[in-house]
């Protein structure tokens, strides 16, 4: 039986629609995602003209992650995930934990931003290649300011967990485990040299990393086929001499 969830996301990209993939296959809900090219146009209509299957829909997206659920249409990757969070058992139950469970979310969204930028620091529409030498500057600012900081800041959140250190909120998996998960995953394929460095002084969000990798239907996704590969156009990229 279907369960109505249908995510649109750019065909080929694991990008900020991984975020919200990673909770159903975690959940082990099953959803529809509109990624075939021939489904592009779908897409644009959605974000260029707010329309679906040719109706017009008032709360209208910017640009994907959208997920529609029955009459829901949701965009942005943290407002989605703070709607999925209780209906697949990934939220806290108290209502301050779901509050502060955004935050974190909310701040995993700013870092993935800032990842984004090491690439295209400049202009999002113009080549790698044609801003290479400001992503120089901006990768080395990233590494050696950035990237501890934001790891740092997720590390002192598992040590203060009243419920102890596997989780960010609470003593049960939630979406912002995924999404650490994946932020951690995305690093280690895109600066190895200096994640691996970082994630030395952080041993709570390595073994967040280690565990959340270690689940059953996270393994066997991550190992799968089902799983968009990291490539040179998605949001997280490897080029050798923006790591360090």
């Amino acid at each position: 039986m279907s369960s109505g969830y249908e995510l649109y996301y750019w065909p080929g990209l694991q990008g900020r629609g991984e975020f919200v993939r990673l909770a159903f296959v975690e959940a082990g809900v099953e959803f529809m995602e509109v990624i075939d090219k021939s489904n592009v146009p779908k897409l644009l209509s959605l974000i260029k003209e707010g329309t679906l299957e040719g109706k017009p829909i008032s709360h209208l997206p910017l640009a994907p992650p959208i997920l529609k659920h029955g009459d829901v249409v949701i965009a942005q990757t943290a407002a989605i995930l703070l709607y999925l969070g209780s209906k697949l058992n990934l939220a806290p139950a108290d209502e301050a934990d779901k509050i502060w469970a955004h935050q974190i979310q909310l701040t995993i969204t700013d870092f993935v931003l800032e990842i984004h930028n090491t690439h295209h620091p400049v202009d999002n529409a113009k080549y790698y290649e044609d801003q290479k030498e400001e992503a120089k500057a901006y990768a080395k600012s990233f590494r050696e300011g950035r990237l501890p900081k934001f790891l740092g800041y997720f590390e002192r959140i598992l040590e203060r967990n009243p419920k102890g250190p596997n989780h960010l909120v609470g003593d049960s998996i939630t979406t912002e485990d995924l999404a650490l998960f994946q932020v951690v995953t995305g690093l280690l394929y895109a600066f190895p040299k200096a994640a691996k460095r970082v994630l030395g002084n952080v041993p709570r969000v390595a073994a967040l990393h280690k565990a959340v990798g270690e689940r059953p239907r996270i393994k066997a996704y991550v190992e799968g086929d089902k799983r968009i590969p990291f490539n040179q156009t998605g949001l997280f990229r490897y080029y050798p001499e923006l790591d360090d």
